[in-house]
Formats: C-alpha cells, structure tokens, sequence
C-alpha cells in the first residue's frame, strides 16, 4: 500500500522519510551514479524543502520503505523549471495549479536486480499513487523528468506520456520532459498491467488534507 506524506505530517513520518533518504542515496548515487548531494548516507536536495507531497511504498509483511516519489505543484519551484529549463522551447514554462510535478521516483535497487522485464509491483504501486493522489488533489496532469530507464517503464506500465520539448542528452543519458494525463482511464491501464485491484492507498488517506 502507498502512504502519503503532506508537509504538515512530517514531524510524524521522520523515520519513514529518513528510509527514503537512504533509498534515495543507493539509487541515485550508488546504483546510477547522478551527481547528487548525498550526506551521512542520505539523499536530499532543495526541493525536499519546497513542501512536497511524498508517496511512499512500504512492505506489508516486513514494514522496510521499498520505494517512493514525491509530488509538488508546477506553480511554485520544481525540477522541471528551476534545473532542466533545456528540455522546454525557450520561453516556455509548465506552470498551473492543475499540473504538479513528479521527480524522485525510487525503487529498492535489491527489488530489481534479477534482469527481468517483468513490472515489478512496487513500481506499478507508485505509478497508481500517482494517479489515485492526483484524483483526489483535483488535478489534470503530472509532469516528469525522465531518463530512457524510466521511459521503459512507463512503456511497460503502458503509462504513456505527452512528450513536451525536445528530448535532451544530459550527462550519459537522454532525458524528457513529459505530461502524464490524470484520469480514471490512465489508472485503469497501469493497474492492468501491474494486475492491480482496487486502490494503492491506506483507508486513512486524508482526501480534504490533499486536496488541500
């Protein structure tokens, strides 16, 4: 199950934020090797201070922090406009309060280390959060940075994106910037391709305090 994280809940949520930190660190630094800051092991950056909404993926059985993401509104700073402005025609900014932004988005690296195609649950997990939080925000579309690596996955996911811009090679790898449309039917196909029933997110989401 996926549990939200808003910004005046954080001071409930610091181990399980701590544990993304960390899985953020082996993902990004260890495992892909991105220049990121990563200190005593964790992974933060400016924007984990910009009042993100986090999706976080947790194990039913063993309660360990498999994955997560996090979410912030395109009308103030995000990834998208304030670090890879190249990938939009000059001039162009994505900015509405019926877009957010999604960056971040990690998996435990030992969740995927088998070679396999396959989707693995805790990917379509958060890619349904995405969805079912957007929903219930009263939002349109999601916007993302993403690598080739992810574009795979959205393609497997059959999660497709509008891409926006040119696509641009950044350090190894070619970068998008591309919007995901929120909707029951976009919700409908990732949950088919992950063979997903019902919803990812724990009964107590609190619907009005996102939407807030």
């Amino acid at each position: 199950m996926i549990e939200v994280i808003q910004s005046f809940q954080r001071h409930l949520h610091t181990e399980t934020l701590d544990a993304l930190y960390q899985l953020r660190a082996r993902v990004f630094k260890d495992r892909l090797n991105w220049e990121v800051d990563v200190q005593e092991g964790r992974e933060t950056d400016y924007f984990d201070d910009c009042d993100p909404v986090y999706l976080i993926s947790r194990n039913q059985y063993t309660g360990r922090v498999e994955g997560g993401l996090r979410l912030l509104p395109t009308t103030g700073p995000n990834m998208l406009r304030d670090v890879f402005p190249v990938l939009l025609p000059d001039g162009e900014i994505v900015e509405s309060p019926l877009i957010w932004e999604s960056s971040r988005f990690a998996i435990d690296p030992d969740l995927a280390t088998d070679g396999s195609r396959r989707l693995h649950s805790v990917t379509t997990e958060l890619l349904c959060g995405i969805v079912e939080v957007g929903m219930l925000a009263g939002i349109d579309f999601v916007v993302s940075v993403y690598d080739a690596r992810m574009a795979r996955i959205f393609k497997l996911a059959n999660c497709p994106a509008d891409v926006i811009g040119v696509p641009t090679r950044i350090g190894r790898v070619m970068t998008y910037a591309g919007l995901f449309e929120i909707s029951e039917e976009m919700r409908g196909r990732i949950a088919r391709a992950g063979q997903i029933t019902g919803s990812v997110l724990l009964p107590d989401t609190n619907v009005n305090a996102v939407a807030a």
